[in-house]
């Protein structure tokens, strides 16, 4: 590659032209697209860090191009697969990216590929550990803290602190730990042993689903440098400090019995988007056993996302609920057609079947395994009717429609093609919006002329309490409104989602993670 120094400057802009390869023709060297104006170094060669060595690297910053070398072809292959599934974003920019036309990367002694060359050194001193991060000289990298401050939003499966530590484990040597709830969210401070290594993890895993439409990572640095880990339990650990006591309230966690449990839950999910989790043992066609770990990053995860692949036994049967302990005299209200959004909630009714000789007891079909999970995680024990809901998987693969003739006595119906589903589309916005059970309602769909006393009328009809209400300020469409109880709030979502408030406008009702 002549001429690169006049190039990296953004003054040989013909040299570069036409240089995009064929996507079916695989080389080590990858062009990346539409870069920030004021990115560095270190974050292109982050976009291959989970792939596989970086070799080389060609900044082309009047062009907002670079180009990145990797250390093997089937390395950039994978990359380029993942990318083209799952578009990278630095600084809020989508990054496009494909196979150059080079080979390989002939760099010059020009200033631009010097301070490349710098950023390379210095991720190949802390990748292998040969050099600490005073030993190669990064100014003009950015300076970041070595601790993340990671929550974890739309928390509908468990993230303990060892699946935290496997996920950011693959990105460098994690020091220490420590999770904790704060404004109702699960939250983790994680300290690597320097901030390059720290910027590194950010890049790849900010805004990464851990499990499919559900519990995303929003990853920032903290203001911290250094944290101090008192206790090794599950909710904090100092790797550097196997010597630390477990502390007298928190007992240290029994990993046999979380892998087991783990694994029960995984039974259940679907994949993960960008870290593939399966239960210890499983085995996957198609993909080399190496995959078969608990947390699978980097190029193993970019070929499962790239490839679509099927595990069996995460997504099949059990989309059937038993839902007991109804009160039999308003057992019949889960037939009737506005009353199925309760577990539309968190996932779309296809069929509900009261038991004819048990009318305390029915089945809900959802329509995959993981709405019924979610379903029964955030229902189970919920109070409605003044009943404490039990929501179980039943045996049954599918709820049976009765035979055309057959007496029914209005015990089974269909909502398989209401319009009402929110879930329609895989990987619907509305998984974003999924919160458990909570006194706090989100209302939305409100049309101008209703106002703040028309809403809370029209929810204190049913006999319930309402004790706040709160418009939002931007958008006046929306609004949260605070019942008495959490089974109050679960009665009125039953009874007002979808109610008609005039203008062509029906109200949409759903739990919020907020408070009044």
């Amino acid at each position: 590659m002549s001429n690169s120094s006049g190039a990296a400057n953004g003054n040989d802009s013909k040299k570069f032209k036409g240089d995009i390869r064929s996507p079916g023709i695989p080389s080590r060297v990858i062009h990346v697209r539409k870069l920030p104006n004021d990115i560095n170094e270190a974050e292109v060669i982050s976009l291959g860090l989970p792939f596989g060595k970086v070799t080389n690297l060609l900044m082309l910053k009047g062009k907002n191009q670079a180009f990145i070398e990797m250390n093997t072809e089937e390395a950039a292959q994978t990359m380029v697969t993942y990318y083209s599934s799952v578009t990278p974003v630095i600084r809020n920019h989508p990054i496009f990216m494909q196979y150059s036309n080079h080979k390989e990367l002939k760099t010059d002694n020009s200033p631009n590929q010097v301070r490349a060359q710098a950023a390379l050194q210095a991720v190949n001193a802390v990748q292998t550990g040969s050099m600490t991060m005073a030993s190669v000289d990064t100014s003009g990298m950015g300076a970041h803290s070595p601790v993340l401050r990671i929550i974890v939003e739309n928390l509908f499966y468990p993230v303990t602190l060892d699946v935290l530590h496997q996920i950011f484990s693959k990105f460098g040597t994690v020091l220490k730990i420590i999770t904790f709830t704060k404004n109702n969210q699960f939250q983790a401070l994680l300290q690597y042993s320097d901030g390059l290594t720290a910027q590194h993890a950010k890049l790849a895993l900010d805004g990464q689903n851990i499990y499919n439409a559900c519990c995303t990572l929003r990853i920032n640095f903290s203001k911290l440098t250094s944290l101090n880990v008192k206790y090794n339990n599950d909710k904090s650990r100092d790797y550097t400090r196997p010597d630390l006591p477990t502390g007298d309230s928190q007992p240290t966690i029994d990993h046999q019995a979380m892998a087991a449990a783990f694994g029960r839950m995984l039974s259940c999910c679907c994949l993960l988007d960008f870290v593939i989790m399966v239960p210890v043992g499983l085995t996957m066609p198609g993909v080399p056993g190496a995959l078969a770990s608990l947390a699978i990053p980097g190029a193993a995860a970019a070929a499962a996302a790239a490839g679509r692949l099927s595990f069996s036994g995460l997504t099949s049967g059990q989309c059937v609920l038993l839902v007991s302990n109804l009160n039999p005299e308003v057992s019949t209200f889960l037939t009737q057609p506005h009353v199925p959004l309760l577990h539309c909630v968190y996932g779309d009714v296809m069929r509900v079947k009261i038991l004819f000789n048990k009318k305390e007891n029915a089945l809900v079909q959802m329509a995959d395994a993981t709405q019924a999970q979610l379903a029964m995680s955030h229902l189970n024990g919920q109070k409605l009717h003044g009943k404490a809901l039990r929501v179980t998987l039943s045996k049954h693969t599918n709820v049976q429609l009765p035979r055309e003739g057959q007496e029914d006595q209005g015990l089974t119906k269909d909502f398989s093609n209401s319009p009402l589903h929110r879930f329609k589309k895989p990987g619907s916005k509305n998984y974003q919006n999924i919160f458990p059970p909570s006194a706090t309602l989100h209302l939305s769909n409100i049309p101008p002329s209703v106002v703040e006393d028309d809403l809370k009328q029209l929810f204190a009809s049913s006999g319930a309490l309402v004790k706040a209400f709160k418009f939002f300020q931007k958008d006046r469409k929306m609004a949260l409104i605070q019942m008495g109880s959490v089974e109050e709030a679960i009665q009125s979502l039953i009874e007002f989602h979808n109610h008609d408030l005039g203008e062509n406008h029906h109200l949409r009702v759903s739990f919020s993670k907020s408070t009044i």
